[in-house]
């Protein structure tokens, strides 16, 4: 009897991985392929669609050869969020390259609206806030300035999605047009009470709602796929969630008040709300975490845009590491970061600022800084990021983080692990198994076949634990370098 296996397709800015588990969640398989990144300009950020889909049928492939005897009953689908494709109905094919979440072309649009006191509008329906990253001004700005494209988007013709739906209409051979109700709500489109889409919404922003994909749950039969290389025609997708919120899921994060964050090329700090929607008072965004046969979900969540692309700037941009994982030995040599603060507002700094006109700092060098110094800069950055994360966070939940789930590439890295315990002042809590993203994917996608109904503890997994090491005074001399170095960025 062959083997049952989930595939799970987890879609992310700078690569796409694939992952065959088993029944016990266990992976059998697992496939990789980067993919190429393009900055046109400053500020823009943009990826080829047909080079996604390309990169899912290597990493499938790639997952397939390592358990080719196992039988794939269900595919579970998790994205990079925000990122914008237009593509055309009749051939498939895209219109214009996705703009990537981190773009910030429409920042002028966004002040535009805020100017207009649209936001308090938008934040009340959405959750979210005006700012670049997310999909709806994306989406305005293709359609006004791809030529005949408003036109044909009005009459049926163009479809819109975040990149999961990209993926379900590939995918299903062009039958599924769909997204779930957790990348739904990363559009300023979508109504976080009513989970639909905002007529109101699109008119204000101008997005003709003959674009809009049906929105699913994000668990359930909610596509089949056909004409797939690797995959049998079918094979039913049954579940789709954005990646941060995957994560939450794949993190057992399940009750009320549990909090996880994602080191990624940003880190991304969400926290189960339970099932009613929290409007953050505090510069955050309320968001689904996901919806199943048992309800639905809600999310707090703070991102700050540079995190792990942090670590990629030392490498390429200074050139002070050969790669990524040389940061960890050259930060740990040294005790401290000499008085060097890094701002690494890249691209704008993120919740809870939400300031797309800052640009990154670095402060408190001194003929004595070394490559040391600023890798070590580089790591309390990343850490003091997510501290401004949770302490809005706590205020909005009326809730405290004494632990704080972590998973995503830089998670491995353990002295950042512990400057994160030390300088949030709780546990960090790593699992053995980082891919938590697909995880989620793969969970979603056997609940939604009615197969996996115990969705998992995080005493479930096998763990490490970082605990606080540092007292309050150590702690607060880093807090108030950092704030100082804000003011300036």
């Amino acid at each position: 009897m062959k083997e049952r296996l989930f595939l799970a397709i987890d879609q992310g800015t700078t690569g796409t991985t694939v992952l065959l588990l088993d029944e016990k969640m266990e992976i059998r398989g697992k496939g990789y392929r980067e993919i190429r990144q393009s900055y046109p300009t400053p500020g823009l950020v943009e990826h080829d669609p047909e080079n996604i889909w390309r990169s899912v049928l290597a990493a499938v492939a790639d997952a397939r050869a390592q358990a080719p005897a196992g039988s794939i009953v269900a595919i579970g689908v998790t994205n990079q969020r925000e990122t914008t494709v237009l593509w055309q109905r009749a051939t498939g094919r895209a219109v214009a390259p996705a703009i990537v979440w981190q773009d910030r072309r429409t920042t002028d649009r966004c002040e535009v609206l805020r100017q207009a006191g649209l936001e308090p509008t938008f934040q009340a329906s959405t959750g979210l806030r005006l700012d670049p990253y997310f999909s709806g001004t994306k989406i305005a700005w293709l359609l006004d300035n791809v030529p005949d494209l408003r036109a044909q988007a009005e009459s049926g013709a163009i479809a819109f999605g975040t990149v999961d739906s990209f993926l379900a209409w590939r995918l299903s051979g062009g039958q599924s047009h769909i997204t779930d109700v957790s990348n739904a709500s990363r559009t300023l489109l979508f109504d976080l009470g009513r989970l639909d889409w905002n007529a109101d919404l699109c008119r204000l922003l101008g997005v003709p709602m003959a674009m809009l994909p049906r929105v699913c749950p994000s668990a359930g039969a909610l596509a089949i796929t056909r004409g797939v290389d690797g995959i049998l025609d079918g094979t039913p997708i049954t579940g789709i969630a954005g990646d941060q919120q995957a994560a939450l899921y794949g993190q057992g994060c399940l009750d009320r008040g549990d909090a996880k964050c994602t080191f990624g090329t940003g880190s991304f700090l969400l926290m189960n709300v339970g099932d009613k929607p929290v409007l953050s008072r505090h510069r955050l965004l309320g968001t689904v975490a996901w919806q199943t046969s048992q309800g639905t979900t809600y999310a707090l969540e703070g991102s700050a845009f540079v995190s792990g692309a942090l670590v990629q700037w030392l490498r390429d941009g200074l050139g002070i590491i050969e790669s990524a994982a040389e940061v960890e030995a050259l930060a740990a040599s040294v005790p401290d970061s000499g008085g060097v603060t890094i701002v690494p507002a890249f691209a704008g700094l993120g919740a809870p600022h939400w300031r797309p006109e800052a640009r990154g700092i670095i402060s408190g060098i001194s003929r004595g800084t070394t490559a040391a110094h600023i890798a070590r800069a580089a790591l309390e950055a990343m850490a003091m990021q997510n501290v401004d994360l949770v302490r809005a966070m706590e205020l909005d939940a009326s809730h405290s983080i004494t632990s704080l789930r972590v998973d995503g590439g830089a998670a491995a890295n353990s002295l950042l692990m512990q400057m994160q315990a030390d300088l949030l002042g709780a546990d960090i809590i790593r699992p053995a198994m980082v891919e938590s993203t697909a995880l989620g994917a793969a969970r979603l996608a056997a609940h939604g076949l009615g197969h996996y109904t115990d969705l998992g503890k995080t005493s479930d997994l096998v763990v490490s634990t970082f605990h606080p090491r540092i007292g309050s005074s150590e702690r607060e001399q880093v807090v108030n370098r950092w704030r100082e170095a804000l003011a300036k960025s």
